[in-house]
C-alpha cells in the first residue's frame, strides 16, 4: 500500500495547533514524558506537569503547552514517520495514547442513522449471516426517519409506543431516541494505545469493526478541553449475542486506541469545530486487496457533545482525574467482504486510518488481542517511574 505523506497526517494547520501528547522515552528515562508540539518540534514538558491528567488541571494549561521551557525531541515528522516504520529506531521516542489518568467512558448509539445496525446486532444474537434479511425487514418495519426525531423528546416517546405494539422496541432503540444516553467503561486508565500501535480483537471474535470517533478530553470538573482521535474497536458479534457481554466486547488488549495528539480548544479550534467535523475511514486489507472508505459527519449526531458530557459526569457521578468520552459514530461498515451477504469483519493485518483534517490522522494496525503487546504499564508503574525521576511533587500545580 502507498504511504501517505507524513504531513497529511498531521493537523492541517499545524502552526497553529495547540497540541499535547504523551511518548516513551528510552535510555535513564526509561518511561512516558508530557509533550507539547510547538510549529512542529515535540518538546519534553514532564517537568512543569508529570502527567496530562495533572496538566488539564492547571489555570495555566495553555501557557505551559505553548511556552514552559522543555527538551526538544525533534520534529513530530519523525515521531510519526518511526511510528509506521516496520523497524522502528530505538532512539526516537514512540508515541503513547495522549491521555494517562483519565477515564476511558464511551457513548453509543448516539447517531441515528447508525442505530438501525445496533439494532440488527441485536437481533442477529452475534450471527452474521441473518444480518442481510434483517436489514430489509426493519427497514420495512421501523418505517420512519430516525435522524428527524429529537432523543426523549414526546415524538420520540410517542414513536416507542408504537414500535412496542409492533414488537419492533430494542434495547439499542431505548439508548437511540429515549432520553438517556448509552455511556459505559471503554477502557481502563492508560491501557489506550496510541498512533502506529497494533489494535486487538477478542479471539473469538468473528465479526468485528473499527468504529472511527472523536474522543473529547474533559476535566474533573465536567470542561471539555480538547479532542483527539480515536477508534472504539467493535465486535459485532459478542455484543450482540447480549447487551451483558459489552464489557467483554468492548474492553481488552489493545481495543482502544487514541491519538495522535490532544488538541486543546483555542481560538482556531473549539467543541463548535468538534460539531461540525468530519471523520473519515479507510481500511485496508494486508491479505487481500480489499479497501473500504466511510465518513461520519459530528452534525449528524443526536444528542450535543455538551450533553453527552453532563449525561456521563456530574452531581451523580465525578471524575477526580477527568476523562476521555468517546462520541460515537454513524459509520457502520456494511460493505462485503469474504462473502456475498456476510457484511464486513476484520483480518489480520487490517490497516486502519482515521482521519479530520484538524486533528490529523490515527494509524493502527489490526490483531489478535492476545498476540499483540500486553499491557503492562499502569499506574503503580507509572508513580514508580515518576518516583524514580523526581517527579511526584506538588500535584496542585497552578489551580
Amino acid at each position: 500500500m502507498k504511504e501517505a505523506p507524513i504531513s497529511s497526517l498531521l493537523p492541517a494547520d499545524l502552526p497553529q495547533a495547540l497540541l499535547v501528547g504523551r511518548v516513551w522515552r528510552t535510555g535513564d528515562i526509561d518511561g512516558p514524558a508530557v509533550v507539547a508540539v510547538r510549529n512542529g518540534e515535540v518538546f519534553d514538558i514532564t517537568r512543569h506537569a508529570s502527567t496530562v491528567s495533572e496538566l488539564f488541571e492547571r489555570n495555566d494549561l495553555v501557557n505551559i503547552v505553548r511556552s514552559a521551557p522543555g527538551e526538544s525531541l525533534g520534529r513530530v515528522e519523525v515521531l510519526i514517520e518511526n511510528a509506521l516504520s516496520a523497524a522502528p529506531a530505538a532512539d526516537v521516542p514512540r508515541l503513547l495514547a495522549p491521555n494517562d489518568l483519565q477515564a476511558i467512558k464511551a457513548c453509543g448509539v448516539t447517531f441515528a442513522v447508525s442505530l438501525l445496525e445496533r439494532v440488527i446486532e441485536e437481533q442477529a444474537g452475534g450471527v452474521p449471516a441473518r444480518a442481510e434479511q434483517l436489514r430489509g425487514e426493519l427497514l420495512a418495519s421501523i418505517g420512519a426517519d430516525l435522524s428527524s426525531i429529537k432523543p426523549g423528546s414526546p415524538q420520540a416517546e410517542q414513536l416507542k409506543k408504537e414500535f412496542i405494539s409492533r414488537g419492533a422496541w430494542s434495547q439499542y432503540m431505548e439508548v437511540g431516541i429515549g432520553p438517556y444516553a448509552e455511556v459505559f467503561s471503554k477502557s481502563q486508565p492508560m491501557s489506550a494505545v496510541g498512533f502506529g500501535a497494533d489494535v486487538g480483537l477478542h479471539p473469538e471474535s468473528k465479526w468485528n469493526n473499527p468504529e472511527p470517533e472523536i474522543v473529547l478530553a474533559v476535566t474533573s470538573q465536567g470542561k471539555p478541553i480538547g479532542a483527539a482521535l480515536g477508534n472504539d474497536v467493535n465486535l459485532r458479534d459478542i455484543e450482540g449475542r447480549s447487551a451483558l457481554l459489552l464489557g467483554k466486547a468492548k474492553d481488552n488488549n489493545g481495543s482502544c486506541s487514541i491519538g495522535p495528539f490532544i488538541r486543546l480548544f483555542d481560538d482556531s479550534y473549539s467543541l463548535d469545530s468538534v460539531r461540525n467535523a468530519e471523520v473519515r475511514l479507510t481500511i485496508e486489507g494486508d491479505d487481500d486487496d480489499f479497501v473500504l472508505d466511510g465518513v461520519s459527519l459530528m452534525k449528524q449526531i443526536s444528542r450535543d457533545p455538551l450533553d453527552l458530557v453532563g449525561q456521563t459526569c456530574g452531581a451523580h457521578h465525578q471524575y477526580p482525574d477527568g476523562f476521555m468520552l468517546f462520541l460515537g459514530t454513524m459509520f457502520s461498515p456494511i460493505k462485503d467482504r469474504d462473502a456475498k451477504g456476510g457484511g464486513f469483519t476484520h483480518h489480520k493485518g487490517d490497516r486502519v486510518t482515521i482521519a479530520s483534517p484538524a486533528l490529523g490522522a490515527l494509524i493502527n494496525h489490526v490483531h489478535r488481542s492476545d498476540e499483540i503487546a500486553p499491557w503492562t504499564f499502569g499506574v503503580r508503574a507509572l508513580y514508580n517511574n515518576l518516583a524514580r525521576r523526581g517527579l511526584l511533587g506538588d500535584a496542585t500545580g497552578g489551580k
